[in-house]
């Protein structure tokens, strides 16, 4: 037999009654669970930067074993494995190397130079991209001369930095700066290119004037795509950093593998090779971190 609509109504009633006078501490019941588990996720989160150092950690050892196997058995298999150094070799190097100060000066000029020429190419492609994204006419009159000469390699301007600067210093932080600016000038390009147009007009609708505008919201915006080209130009800068002092250096760890292959101590190959990788990871390293301190939006995501 059907219901009649008052006794549905009456039913309904009831039933929100019941909800209504329904214990807190039942309703309450799934804020309390999820306040318990909470306290697990920032666990994981500590955990994820030890569970990323022991799988780097474990790689590292799993290449330096493939290495020594390579090695000691003088693999040839079309890549001759005959000359190149073993772990144990290149151990004794790096120890009579640090024995004596002349590997330190070479590592620390190679930083000098890479610390002015990056310095400099950041000082200039950071503004220089903002301004460009910002004013089409100066990016039309700029992007086709910066698009002819990013594709020159570094080696190729060692002749004609040799006529332009008056020392081999010069010209080397000058080669230095030239690889680490076209990378920071295009990323930083790209990002005024990527900000939100309508950030930009609430911004002018408040008043904000020009200035205000490229501090507060172009900068903040492109940050992420100028960190990207400082990481990528850093790595860019230790190429040519190294090219150039492999041709026209005195000094610096391009110099010095350089000159341990016209020695033929391939020992020393190997070990200024591995100086290059670690201050490369350094420096990339130090900047991700500066990028963390100046951006703490992006790793909080």
């Amino acid at each position: 037999m059907t219901p009649s609509p008052r006794r549905r109504r009456a039913e309904a009633v009831a039933g929100l009654a019941a909800t209504a006078d329904r214990p807190p501490e039942t309703a309450a019941a799934s804020p309390i669970a999820a306040a318990r588990e909470a306290p697990r996720l920032p666990a994981r989160l500590r955990r994820l930067p030890w569970r990323a150092a022991a799988v780097g950690l474990a790689s590292l050892l799993l290449f330096v074993l493939a290495w020594h196997l390579l090695t000691t058995y003088r693999i040839n298999v079309y890549v001759r494995f005959a000359n190149v150094p073993s772990p144990a070799d290149v151990l004794a190097s790096a120890e009579a190397a640090f024995s004596t100060s002349m590997f330190f000066s070479h590592v620390g000029m190679s930083c000098r130079r890479i610390l002015y020429g990056f310095l400099i190419a950041a000082l200039v492609a950071i503004p220089l991209g903002l301004l460009m994204g910002r004013f089409r006419l100066l990016r039309e009159a700029v992007f086709p001369v910066s698009e002819v000469l990013r594709p020159i390699p570094a080696i190729a301007w060692v002749p004609m930095s040799i006529m332009l600067w008056p020392t081999n210093e010069q010209s080397i932080v000058f080669i230095t700066f030239l690889g680490s600016f076209f990378p920071i000038l295009l990323n930083t390009l790209h990002g005024m290119a990527q900000v939100d147009p309508v950030l930009v007009r609430a911004a002018r609708s408040l008043g904000a004037s020009e200035a205000a505008t490229f501090r507060e919201v172009y900068l903040p915006a492109t940050l992420p795509q100028i960190f990207t080209g400082l990481t990528v130009g850093m790595g860019v800068a230790w190429v040519s950093l190294i090219a150039a002092e492999m041709i026209s250096g005195q000094f610096g760890i391009g110099y010095f593998t350089w000159e341990a292959y016209s020695l033929v101590q391939y020992s020393d190959i190997a070990l200024g090779m591995i100086a290059i990788g670690v201050l490369g990871l350094a420096s990339s390293f130090a900047i991700r971190l500066i990028g963390r301190l100046v951006m703490p939006w992006s790793a909080a995501r």
